[in-house]
């Protein structure tokens, strides 16, 4: 399955380059898009990051890609108490 959904990203990426245009007019821009280089810089923005994602999940070094997140987000405590209620 990580298979097939790798491949699928690899080709919605390619697919976003290439119709970014009508993928732009889609959308419509936004406000916060024109920070970032306008609508159409946020849909290649989004299509190299999808394309790079998908290669992470075809090699699988998805954990490695993802490790920055996982030192962002808080971890569950361990509960230590000996509460037997």
């Amino acid at each position: 399955m990580t298979t097939f959904l790798g491949l699928v990203g690899i080709v919605c990426s390619i697919l976003l380059i290439k119709y970014r245009e009508r993928t732009a007019e889609m959308l419509g821009a936004g406000e916060w898009m024109e920070y970032l280089g306008g609508v159409y810089n946020v849909i290649v923005i989004a299509a190299v990051f999808l394309f790079f994602f998908s290669i992470a999940a075809l090699t699988g070094t998805l954990d490695f890609f993802l490790a920055p997140v996982r030192w962002l987000l808080p971890t569950r405590a361990v509960d230590t108490s000996l509460n037997m209620l």
